[in-house]
């Protein structure tokens, strides 16, 4: 629907804030998705107004959009939405705790290029709200597409595979095609320095490998577990520091960039100490263990992937966000698939035989998402605790 800029101005009250009906449609300027096979969408701007270029990828979740949009694995991508009406619920505080974290979001920032949607809700009504969509990507400059086919995009990405593409807004300068993938999106995302959290002598240490981790993943260890967190930079050393348990974390690009964080893990491997890592953290933990990686045509990206739990009967359905696999069938003698994705056949996690040193490839931290596999951290828990 396209609003005419003088004759929808309205305020209202939701939740005890103030939602202006206007605050997407003052320009109401054209702007166009293109992809590098020569197709273009063509809707309306809302957010920033700035042509901008990434890879266009997908993603099916329902809900969730503040935390996707903040999840640092989606750095350099394009952001498609298949769920007609997004904003609704609108944007949470941004407030970050004393540690550095962020009370709702997944990092302090927005990492993904732009937003394209179908349909973008003006008002939006709940508890929590403090902003709408729109106000938030323009505070942040980012781009945002909406009044497109999302549904017709996402089935040239499944037939296609993802591809790269632009989004050009009308009176601003064009931009060239850019693949995020060709560069070290894990070293932009990761912290520059170590960061503590929850430090305290009497309590279980943890190494947190930073490959782009959400803030969830820090609250579980944290907050939930009671672990000190040690978080380290992508490329860290972390053989030198004294540590109970290793975490990988998730992160955005292609894991054949980062041999530094596979080399400092290969040579934990020859230790005992309990190891676990999600998203990236299983790739990066397989290519340690003398697996190969490969792209998948257009990736995992939802809220709703059915995983199953190898030699069993037993099915989660997981939250996930990646563009790359592992390959099985190159696994080391000393090591197993854990879990497999129901819907292709391909690796969703990793484990040793013999020591405890597990991975998984979707997000049991769940934000946003179901939680039915937070178990993962309650298992790498009690490895520490047992050691």
């Amino acid at each position: 629907m396209v609003y005419e800029n003088s004759t929808h101005f309205a305020m209202s009250i939701k939740s005890g804030i103030f939602v202006n009906i206007i605050d997407i449609m003052d320009t109401q300027l054209k702007s166009q998705l293109i992809l590098d096979d020569g197709s273009v969408f063509t809707g309306y701007s809302f957010g920033y107004e700035e042509s901008i270029a990434g890879e266009v990828v997908f993603n099916t979740a329902m809900t969730g959009y503040c935390e996707s949009l903040t999840d640092p694995s989606y750095a350099g991508q394009i952001m498609v939405l298949t769920f007609p009406l997004i904003g609704n619920y609108g944007v949470p505080s941004r407030e970050i705790r004393k540690n550095g974290i962020s009370q709702f979001m997944e990092s302090e920032k927005i990492h993904t290029q732009a937003m394209i949607i179908s349909d973008i809700s003006i008002e939006c009504s709940h508890w929590n709200a403090k902003n709408t969509l729109s106000s938030w990507l323009k505070e942040e400059h980012i781009p945002g597409l909406y009044g497109v086919d999302t549904r017709a995009i996402t089935k040239l990405l499944r037939e296609k595979g993802s591809m790269k593409g632009k989004i050009v807004v009308e009176n601003t300068a064009d931009v060239e095609f850019y693949d995020p993938n060709a560069i070290n999106q894990v070293a932009n995302v990761s912290c520059k320095e170590v960061i503590t959290y929850n430090d305290a002598p009497d309590k279980k240490r943890v190494v947190l490998v930073d490959c782009g981790v959400k803030h969830n993943i820090i609250r579980e260890l944290a907050d939930k577990r009671d672990f000190t967190v040690i978080r380290v930079p992508w490329d860290y050393n972390f053989n030198d520091l004294e540590y109970d348990g290793l975490f990988i974390s998730n992160g955005p690009g292609d894991p054949d960039t980062c041999s530094k964080t596979v080399e400092h893990i290969r040579k934990a491997l020859s230790d005992k100490k309990p190891i676990c890592g999600i998203c990236m953290g299983n790739q990066l933990l397989a290519k340690a263990g003398g697996a190969t990686i490969y792209k998948l045509k257009y990736g995992h990206r939802s809220h709703n992937q059915p995983v199953q739990m190898v030699g069993t009967t037993k099915c989660y359905i997981t939250s996930q966000n990646h563009g790359y696999a592992v390959d099985s069938a190159t696994l080391g003698s000393d090591w197993e698939p854990l879990f497999v994705n129901m819907n292709d056949g391909t690796n969703e996690g990793i484990q040793h035989k013999s020591k405890a040193f597990f991975s998984a490839q979707f997000h049991p931290e769940a934000c946003g998402g179901p939680t039915d596999t937070e178990f993962i951290f309650d298992r790498f828990g009690n490895s520490i605790n047992n050691v």
